[in-house]
């Protein structure tokens, strides 16, 4: 039964009328000098804002940017030039001092620069949290969309209890103030801190980076470790059995790196969400994300996507000059592993569901070459978030 109501909300987020499918873009992983980016926040919105995203969440570890704080320019500030270009954007808007130990600035805090550069139904700025914890020197990052309050990094006696932990105290906030707010798991195989097991025993947890743009943190994975798709499908396939909500798959810039783009460095632009509403407002934009109702891109746009009680239809916003293929997956009745169920070549393609189908998704895969990638030869793609089907 509660695998049917999880489908009916779904279709009808997906589907009220496919027609009217409005995709709005944004980053949900991004850092300023409240923690280690490299730049102001200003500077950091005002690109996200002239690059046409809609809404953008500074997650800095450990803070919500609050308080006062005067942050000392560095010299690899000077080499940047960051004080003169923010100062050159943002004129009187800019606190400085010196004396004979530097030149500090005052970092403006979320309340100030949102409504600085918020705009109404334009361009949103949300609040968010990276809770930054470790165990055994196993880093465990998770990310807190849209928090009230915040939450200090918790410790405990494994990988897994910190993360129950700070999700167990996201939940709580979300209850304490009856509002939409979520956390999503960041980036597992950074330091491989976090493995399937440990995601697999989570509960409350609905939403995974499957795709994030630092360099260091290893999508790929490597000889001994798997990647973050089939990670995210072998953990799927557990919460499917055990009638635990589906995991969704987020993509993020985990931006660091504002003044030089490099394959070495966290720069912007690399990953995003393209969520489903025409609402350009914070509740509406977490709302659809809960619903299913978004897909991830690491430069891959897409028209629609349209599921049924029938099939998933994807059609793709091309390129000229660029070639596509749609890969659908699912899971099956008797399956031990989501395998490949169909692959189109074009702009468009559909997967009639099957009677032996629990969950499907698609990937799209193009041979684009990115002109900043995380890593050498790295294309882009699309990923639409697992359907469950015939139930």
């Amino acid at each position: 039964m509660k695998k049917l109501f999880i489908l009916f909300i779904i279709l009808i987020s997906c589907n009220t009328d496919v027609n009217e499918q409005q995709w709005q873009k944004g980053n949900l992983h991004t850092h300023s000098f409240w923690s280690d980016g490299d730049d102001f926040p200003e500077m950091i919105i005002d690109w996200y804002k002239k690059n046409d995203y809609q809404f953008i969440a500074l997650s800095d570890h450990n803070t919500i940017a609050d308080g006062v704080y005067w942050y000392k320019i560095k010299q690899s500030d000077i080499e940047n030039k960051t004080l003169k270009k923010y100062q050159e954007r943002f004129n009187d808007w800019v606190e400085s001092k010196s004396d004979s130990l530097g030149t500090y600035v005052r970092l403006k805090t979320f309340e100030e620069y949102k409504s600085k550069l918020e705009e109404l139904n334009k361009f949103v700025i949300i609040r968010s949290e990276e809770v930054t914890s470790s165990f055994e020197n196993k880093p465990v990052h998770i990310n807190v969309t849209n928090i009230q309050e915040k939450i200090n990094p918790f410790k405990g006696n494994s990988v897994y209890e910190v993360m129950q932990k700070t999700i167990d105290a996201v939940n709580k906030q979300k209850e304490k103030y009856n509002i939409p707010l979520f956390a999503h798991i960041n980036h597992p195989n950074f330091g491989y801190g976090i493995n399937v097991e440990d995601l697999k025993k989570l509960k409350g947890e609905k939403f995974f980076e499957v795709y994030n743009g630092h360099p260091a943190v290893r999508n790929e994975g490597d000889e001994t470790h798997i990647d973050l798709e089939t990670m995210w499908d072998l953990i799927n396939i557990s919460y499917y059995d055990n009638n635990k909500p589906l995991l969704l798959g987020i993509a993020t810039d985990d931006s660091h790196n504002y003044h030089k783009k490099s394959t070495n460095l966290s720069n912007t632009g690399r990953g995003w969400v393209m969520v489903n509403t025409n609402m350009i407002e914070t509740v509406s934009l977490i709302e659809s994300m809960e619903s299913g109702d978004f897909y991830s891109s690491s430069g891959i746009y897409l028209n629609k996507v349209i599921n049924d009680k029938e099939k998933l239809k994807i059609e793709i916003e091309p390129k000229e000059g660029v070639s596509y293929e749609i890969v659908f997956y699912g899971y099956r009745k008797e399956g031990f592993q989501v395998e490949e169920l169909k692959r189109v070549n074009g702009h468009s393609g559909e997967y009639i569901f099957n009677e032996n189908d629990l969950f499907v998704r698609a990937k799209i895969n193009s041979d684009e070459i990115k002109k900043n990638p995380y890593v050498k030869g790295e294309t882009t793609q699309a990923w639409t978030q697992p359907i469950i089907v015939n139930n």
